[in-house]
């Protein structure tokens, strides 16, 4: 009698924790990206990853040709920052995507920008900033932690912009 009782009961809890295990998978830590204090930017001052998680290191990506017929080594060939930092941000979607990834994936941007004559030498931070929000801040809330630097040229004198990434999914 004293075998069945602790069979019964063996049973239960053994049946109790096959119920929980799913139950603490799917509670498992998140992403965690923290917001700067008062503030509004559409970048994380930090992004937090839990234990598991794959990281992605995607390339540093450059912008695609918008006029074929312009010199291909001046920003005529390849737009001004808002283009060029659209057309990248596009390729790293579509190289995301790729990979079972999205922008929501990102949790850390390092972007290299050009400064440009139109801005007297200086990096184009808004035109930057327009192409940057059509993927991070609006409708894809999710945040990178991100630094945005101005270099003194990239491997093409036509381009004003390289991003690099790294993509993280549990």
């Amino acid at each position: 009698m004293k075998t069945a009782i602790k069979m019964r009961i063996s049973g239960h809890i053994a049946l109790a924790c096959a119920f929980a295990l799913p139950l603490a998978a799917s509670a498992a830590p998140a992403t965690v990206r923290h917001k700067f204090p008062n503030s509004y930017s559409p970048s994380a001052q930090a992004v937090t990853l839990p234990p598991g998680t794959t990281l992605h290191f995607i390339s540093g990506q450059v912008p695609p040709t918008v006029d074929k017929a312009a010199d291909q080594t001046t920003p005529a060939a390849f737009g001004d920052t808002k283009t060029q930092t659209v057309g990248v941000l596009a390729k790293i979607r579509e190289i995301l995507q790729g990979m079972g990834l999205s922008m929501g994936d990102v949790v850390k941007m390092q972007v290299f920008l050009v400064g440009d004559a139109a801005h007297s030498g200086r990096a184009d931070v808004a035109g930057f900033m327009e192409g940057y929000t059509q993927f991070f801040g609006g409708s894809q809330p999710n945040l990178p932690a991100r630094a945005v630097v101005q270099v003194a040229g990239l491997s093409n004198p036509g381009w004003l912009v390289e991003i690099e990434v790294v993509a993280a999914k549990k």
